[in-house]
């Protein structure tokens, strides 16, 4: 790795602090649940590489343990995971041009590294899709070492884990006030809050989650396009102002 690479992967690294944090003691929890069901440490290290999927995996160890049919895995990841194809439309600007990496950008694109992704500038002058494949790659180490680590420990420790999958509702909230202050615009924000009030009066809380990232969705999209025809109503000068000489 020269100069510039390891410049890079350092820059990273510190952007992706919050989530190690975070993914650590998740995914020591994880491991621990799986192995409470009895499933030998090399699951978590398989489903972590392969799956990646936080709230996923939780739900998996419990079909496991329910003796659940392919299919249900199936469903239930799919829905679960569904929220993807809405905020991932977003990044097609981003992930242009990032070349080979693209692919695994797609598959390690969680809701924690997604948040990083869009709040965190490519440093000047570097590769945007080296910067980019450096967080995702962190992020998904994270949750591997994590997983991994509670798995061997939970073959060997027997410990109360009540309360410990705090931790990811406290990560939300830590990317979310970070985005806040690196966003431009705050309309966004209030449409995810009234998109949730809407969604968890109409649905129920077990529901609301993909109900509330549809609504925010198409508020969000018909913003856009009223915010576009009110500027096509504009003149240019008042779009662009003229510069004073």
């Amino acid at each position: 790795m020269n100069h510039e690479s390891e410049k890079l992967f350092l820059s990273a690294l510190r952007t992706t602090l919050p989530v190690f944090f975070g993914y650590i003691p998740l995914g020591i929890a994880f491991g621990f649940l799986l192995a409470g069901a009895g499933y030998h440490w090399i699951y978590a290290l398989v489903m972590s590489i392969f799956i990646y999927t936080g709230a996923g995996q939780f739900i998996a160890v419990a079909l496991l343990a329910a003796g659940a049919q392919l299919m249900d895995f199936v469903t239930v990841t799919l829905l679960i995971n569904l929220r993807h194809s809405f905020y991932g439309l977003s990044l097609l600007d981003k992930f242009s041009g990032v070349g080979k990496v693209k692919p695994y950008l797609i598959f390690a694109l969680t809701d924690e590294t997604y948040a990083l992704l869009t709040t965190t500038r490519v440093p000047e002058g570097a590769s945007k899709a080296r910067f980019y494949f450096y967080i995702s790659a962190l992020d998904h180490l994270y949750w591997i070492v994590g997983s991994v680590l509670g798995a061997v420990l939970g073959s060997m420790l027997r410990l109360n884990l009540e309360g410990l999958t705090f931790v990811l509702a406290a990560l939300f909230v830590v990317l979310t006030i970070e985005q806040y202050y690196a966003s431009r615009t705050r309309f966004p924000f209030m449409a995810a809050i009234g998109a949730g009030v809407i969604s968890l009066m109409l649905f129920s809380p077990e529901n609301m989650l993909l109900f509330s990232i549809v609504i925010g969705t198409l508020i969000l999209m018909v913003h856009e396009k009223i915010t576009k025809r009110g500027h096509a109503d504009l003149p240019d000068t008042e779009i662009y102002p003229k510069e004073e000489k």
